[in-house]
């Protein structure tokens, strides 16, 4: 594994070859570390990449054309291997192609870009699917950075809250104790843009959203000028998530989603699968501004 540094005047990344996985997010401007430090005692990861699948399956197990398959949650990206295709100064594009132990558990040719980007204070992330197989592939795609929680010296974790860029009325979809959404919302925001955080709201694990109208989060307080914004378009799912009394909050958005609890496990009917044709290819960008 190789790391690899992006930088301008305004923030600083560090990306590992690893999971093209993002390991520091600073800005040179406030000197702050946006990024979790990934302690193993909460939680080992910072940013990893989900594909090719968003959550888990039933039994880790899914089908396809009458065959069974395995991944585990979140699918096997993070754990892979990237090639370094271009670097300059402030971008930076990773890949991973399809191979003999991809195909063992995942039965499509693809070759699948990660791309990072610092604009000014604001570091965009792209993700881009191609097929290259001669059959449609079925795939999900998501984002799971943690950010650092409280951010700034003097503050706490329940000092943040969520600012959403619309109004929203909507519930979120607890996940069941196997790892599987259930059927049914649980109601959360009423006519609200904001989201107050508190450690206890993850005890149960991620909250999911299918739908939100809004397609800006920021994480802010009243108690300091330091924050973020997320930014992030046509992403249909967003989790939230802490792993438990963690400091650290992560924003996912999410083009996928974990089976449901009355999943029949066949890939092609799975929520939220993406089905792209031979030569096509799938993008899908999100970003986070550091102020």
């Amino acid at each position: 594994m190789d790391n690899y540094t992006l930088t301008n005047d305004e923030i600083t990344v560090v990306i590992a070859s690893k999971g093209a996985e993002l390991q520091r997010l600073y800005s040179n401007q406030t000197q702050l570390e946006y990024l979790w430090n990934g302690d193993p005692a909460f939680w080992g990861k910072k940013s990893p990449v989900l594909f090719p699948i968003v959550g888990g399956l039933k039994e880790n197990t899914f089908y396809y054309n009458e065959k069974s398959y395995q991944l585990n949650r979140h699918g096997f990206a993070r754990d892979m291997e990237f090639e370094v295709i271009y670097q300059d100064a402030t971008s930076i594009s990773f890949l991973l192609e399809a191979d003999e132990t991809t195909r063992k558990n995942y039965p499509f040719q693809f070759e699948f870009f990660v791309y990072y980007e610092l604009l000014d204070n604001t570091v965009v992330v792209s993700y881009f699917v191609k097929n290259t197989d001669e059959k449609d592939i079925l795939f999900s795609v998501g984002a799971h950075p943690a950010f650092a929680l409280p951010l700034v010296a003097e503050t706490e974790f329940s000092d943040y809250y969520l600012l959403f860029n619309k109004n929203e009325q909507t519930g979120h979809y607890p996940l069941a104790a196997n790892g599987l959404i259930e059927t049914k919302a649980t109601p959360l925001l009423n006519n609200t843009n904001k989201l107050p955080l508190t450690k206890s709201l993850f005890y149960n694990d991620a909250i999911i959203f299918k739908s939100l109208q809004s397609n800006r989060i920021s994480i802010v307080s009243d108690k300091t000028e330091h924050g973020l914004t997320m930014l992030f378009d046509n992403f249909p799912y967003m989790g939230i998530w802490s792993s438990k009394d963690a400091n650290f909050i992560c924003l996912e958005p999410w083009c996928g989603v974990a089976d449901n609890i009355d999943t029949n496990q066949q890939l092609i009917n799975k929520e939220g699968i993406n089905i792209l044709p031979p030569k096509k290819t799938f993008s899908r960008t999100w970003g986070v501004r550091l102020f």
